[in-house]
């Protein structure tokens, strides 16, 4: 009696996984219980129109997104190449004034050198016009002191191609004095410690 029951029930079950199936299969019909083509279309229609709908969503924003970028690449490469040509404006201004400053300074010991040869040509006193020269030149150190224009210093130092440049070897009068400069032959300059001309010496040997 008991073998019967288990077996109905497990029959019964089945059954209800068969029944489900086929209900998971059978197409959609209507309040006859038939086919009905119709709605199984309308449904597969929408469906469609669903995806089209998404597709069309995620189109837009991208086309969106792409506009937004266009637009920025366009402002951020207007920017550049205006900075660009400012930039190349400020640099010919740069090379073609950049010595004014530096040239303004200079031109009051013109006007003193232009005064001196007047003076000369009717002055009798030769030490005079020699201080009137001395303080010129003395003013001309000055001004290129003021703008970063420094001499290289010679005397007494050994040779250092860092800022010396060796023309002449001559015999040295004494021990201490080899390998070092006795004689400058043309002053060097510095322009704010870096070099803009070697001085050139004459070294002991």
């Amino acid at each position: 009696m008991t073998n019967t029951n288990y077996s109905q029930k497990e029959e019964s079950l089945q059954n209800e996984e068969l029944q489900k199936e086929v209900n998971k299969e059978q197409p959609i019909t209507n309040e006859a219980g038939e086919n009905d083509p119709e709605a199984l279309a309308e449904a597969t229609l929408d469906a469609e129109l669903t995806a089209e709908e998404a597709l069309k969503i995620e189109l837009d924003k991208a086309t969106e997104d792409f506009a937004d970028m266009k637009d920025k690449y366009l402002r951020l490469s207007a920017e550049f190449d205006n900075f660009r040509k400012r930039t190349m404006k400020e640099k010919t201004e740069l090379i073609l004034n950049g010595s004014e400053k530096t040239l303004i300074a200079i031109l009051p010991v013109l006007d003193d050198l232009e005064r001196a040869l007047q003076t000369m040509e009717k002055a009798e006193d030769v030490k005079a016009v020699k201080e009137g020269i001395d303080l010129i030149y003395q003013k001309f150190i000055k001004i290129l002191s003021q703008n970063g224009v420094t001499p290289i210093e010679t005397t007494d130092k050994s040779l250092d191609t860092d800022f010396h440049e060796a023309i002449a070897m001559v015999p040295a009068p004494t021990e201490e004095l080899k390998g070092k400069i006795l004689d400058c032959v043309k002053k060097g300059y510095l322009l704010n410690e870096k070099v803009i001309r070697h001085a050139q010496v004459a070294v002991g040997q």
